[in-house]
């Protein structure tokens, strides 16, 4: 823990204690302290778990929030010990300090876990999940489980309300925090006079993913795929869109490529690539609401582990589409190309329509904006939503008897 960690400033506002694991959820939950902030004319404090972005917007963590972001099965094990040290000293604090509500974003293991001890001590504390599970999509038992322990949820989906509803659990639809990223606001014409890219050169993004497994998977099928399209468009540009975990790698990898390839990590310079680019091709991820945003029409790729696959397939999936938006319209608005589906030749043909006629890019342009639109662009920021939603149950609550 941190050095003092009992120590909380004190003010006449709510005392706000969050929990997030992950980089997004540090920026969903910078985004909703922001927004508490200017609900309450700055008359909030906040305690909890989070990273860099939530720290500079007033929260001491009691804990490196990058304890909590372990995948897979090699970096769990070894760290079982310290995480449920962490999951009783943080059902411990949240005790001691008895916030007025506790917020958890993602890490919904490390979460749910503390969430029931703290259920179990009967304290009254409204605990609230901000970003539901996608019961809709697999695993749909959580929804009941989660009606168990918590008192409130926050979905991302306006479709998503319903199946906690159901279970008894009260659920609020805020919007995608995606719509408050800036996508669509990248300067096409800055990033291709900084790289020397000429306007009427073909450019195309690629988005091969964030974690090494996808890149290992996926980018080899890019790259014979945009081999393949320089047949056609010669003087064809890449630009590739990563992160900083695997960006050296995806560096190593593209180096011998026969076509001007430029990587960039920041936001604001992917948005910007996103601007300049004609058509894009991506991992399946929130990146296809970004690019949405951005107005880049795409198509979408991905392959996963054949094991996994099957097991999804048979016993989890209940979706019959990858992409959000195509979810949401329920049609394939921005062509997948899933598992055995994403092959070179099939992807060429794909990206290559959206290259070479500007209608096709018009048209899923178009057709993704009432999928945006009930996502909560055009309304009222999420994050705000997200906050008036927790200051309402933390007032619905305190009118109720307690529970202690």
């Amino acid at each position: 823990m941190t050095s003092n960690p009992g120590i909380v400033e004190r003010s006449a506002g709510p005392l706000i204690f969050l929990m997030a694991g992950e980089s997004s959820g540090d920026a969903i939950g910078a985004r909703l302290m922001s927004a508490l902030k200017r609900e309450t004319n700055g008359d909030v404090r906040f305690a909890g778990i989070g990273g860099e972005r939530m720290s500079a917007e007033g929260l001491t963590s009691d804990f490196p929030m990058e304890e909590l972001s372990v995948m897979g099965l090699t970096e769990v094990l070894p760290r079982i010990p310290l995480i449920l040290r962490r999951i009783r000293e943080t059902a411990s604090r949240i005790e001691a300090l008895h916030p007025a509500a506790v917020v958890s974003i993602d890490a919904s293991g490390f979460c749910g876990r503390v969430e029931k001890r703290v259920k179990r001590k009967r304290l009254g504390i409204p605990l609230i999940r901000y970003v539901a599970p996608m019961v809709w999509a697999w695993r749909p038992w959580k929804a009941k489980e989660s009606a168990r322990f918590l008192d409130h949820i926050m979905t991302l989906l306006p479709f998503e309300p319903p199946y906690f509803e159901k279970e008894g659990l009260p659920a609020t639809f805020v919007g995608h925090p995606v719509i408050e990223e800036g996508a669509e606001q990248g300067d096409g014409g800055r990033f291709r006079a900084r790289h020397g890219i000429p306007a009427s050169a073909p450019l195309l993004a690629l988005l091969p993913g964030s974690r090494r497994g996808e890149i290992a998977r996926l980018l080899p099928r890019f790259a014979e795929t945009v081999e393949r399209l320089t047949t056609e468009w010669p003087n064809l540009h890449v630009v590739i869109a990563t992160v900083d975990t695997v960006a050296e790698s995806v560096a190593s990898r593209t180096a011998s490529w026969p076509m001007p390839v430029v990587i960039v990590r920041s936001a604001n310079e992917k948005y910007d690539a996103f601007a300049a680019a004609n058509a894009a091709l991506a991992a399946s991820g929130t990146v296809s609401l970004e690019l949405a945003l951005a107005r880049c029409p795409m198509v979408i790729a991905y392959r996963i582990n054949f094991i996994t696959a099957a097991i999804l397939r048979v016993f989890l999936m209940r979706v019959r589409y990858a992409t959000l938006v195509n979810v949401m319209l329920n049609r394939p608005v921005i062509p997948e190309f899933l598992q055995f589906a994403c092959r070179p030749e099939r992807l060429t043909e794909a990206v290559g329509k959206l290259l070479r006629d500007p209608e096709a890019r018009r048209a899923q342009i178009d057709a993704v904006r009432p999928a945006l639109h009930a996502l909560g662009m055009d309304g009222s920021p999420p994050s705000t939503r997200a906050a008036r939603t927790v200051l309402r149950v933390i007032a619905e609550k305190t009118k109720q008897p307690s529970m202690a």
